[in-house]
């Protein structure tokens, strides 16, 4: 009797450990999101509310506008990319900086289904007819590269120039091109933390929970407010891969789209495969990559083999955050190929 009331207890603290673990909402110590002053916001005709900053020129004679596409998928645009980048309307570049749907300044869905590679494709056909010039240019920096190569194998007409930088793997993924070795003259070499250090470090069995609760059945299991802060956590983890020796990356700020992180990566494997028709796109495409990028090699190979008028350019001692890098040759790289 008294053993089987010990065991009763046992299994109700047990039972209480994991309803707080897998159930409870938890809270991040990370910065909040701050709004960033001046912004504008488009009504898309896909339905979504989509918040971007505009970098006007002061030039009479414009030239084609360049439109920016963040990493993530789910993250958002930073000032630096605005700062580093804003100069380019000198040249007579109106350049338009966007949160992608479900994250920074943009709503959030409801459905989080809706969030998918081809949402996001609809969303930048939609910005382009918006903002109405017969051609534009294009900048994705990782995910935003995959977006921007979806968009270019439809819409190669519109496209005047494209600059690709640290370069994700064009959809499809073709997994074997993980494996792929660098020639040993691109002196190409690991960063020193790997991103599986940082998942490992900041999923707990709730946060594994609630992105099996979506996979599965399509539903938010927490609100949108405690898996973005989880977001900014586990990007503070991540970002330490993203130079080469782990150092030089401020603390992120919150507005990163956690339901539209997994859910577009959950949609990635329903791409049609349309990689034969870069085969015939003229558009130069300039890639940027940097020496300690810890997107595998095989992937910028692709792009190279795939597009007939591409280019690579190295930057030293920089990782897959360029930003965080040699911002000036960043820049000057782009000027230049623009120019």
């Amino acid at each position: 009797m008294y053993i089987s009331r010990i065991i009763k207890i046992l299994l109700l603290i047990i039972c209480g450990i994991v309803f707080y673990c897998l159930f409870l909402p938890k809270s991040y110590d990370v910065l909040p999101f701050e709004e960033r002053e001046g912004t504008q916001y488009w009504q898309l005709k896909t339905g979504s509310r989509i918040g971007y900053t505009k970098i006007e020129s002061q030039i009479q004679e414009k030239k084609s506008p360049i439109i920016y596409l963040h990493g993530g998928p789910g993250g958002r645009i930073k000032d630096v990319e605005i700062e580093t980048l804003a100069p380019l309307s000198a040249l007579g570049h109106d350049l338009y900086f966007y949160d992608q749907i479900g994250s920074g300044h943009s709503d959030r869905l409801k459905d989080i289904k809706e969030y998918t590679v081809k949402r996001h494709k609809e969303d930048l056909e939609a910005i382009v007819e918006l903002i109405g010039n017969q051609k534009v240019i294009i900048i994705g920096q990782s995910w935003g590269s995959l977006l921007a190569i979806n968009f270019l194998q439809d819409h190669s007409d519109k496209v005047e120039q494209m600059i690709i930088t640290g370069p994700g793997p064009i959809l499809p993924i073709d997994p074997n091109l993980k494996n792929v070795k660098a020639p040993d003259s691109l002196q190409l070499k690991a960063p020193k933390f790997s991103n599986k250090e940082g998942n490992q470090k900041a999923y707990t069995a709730r946060n594994k929970l609630i992105m099996k609760w979506a996979y599965l059945f399509g539903k938010k299991l927490a609100k949108d407010k405690e898996v973005d802060d989880f977001f900014t956590y586990l990007n503070e983890e991540l970002s330490k891969s993203t130079t080469c020796d782990g150092t030089g990356i401020n603390r992120y700020t919150g507005g990163a789209g956690y339901y539209t992180h997994i859910m577009t990566v959950k949609s990635f494997y329903e791409v049609p495969n349309q990689k034969e028709k870069l085969k015939t796109i003229s558009t130069p495409v300039l890639l940027i990559k940097g020496q300690c990028d810890n997107q595998a090699w095989g992937y910028t190979k692709e792009y190279l083999e795939l597009l007939p008028h591409s280019k690579l350019e190295v930057i030293k001692n920089t990782g897959h955050n360029l930003f965080s890098g040699n911002r000036a040759q960043y820049y000057q790289l782009v000027k230049h190929f623009l120019d």
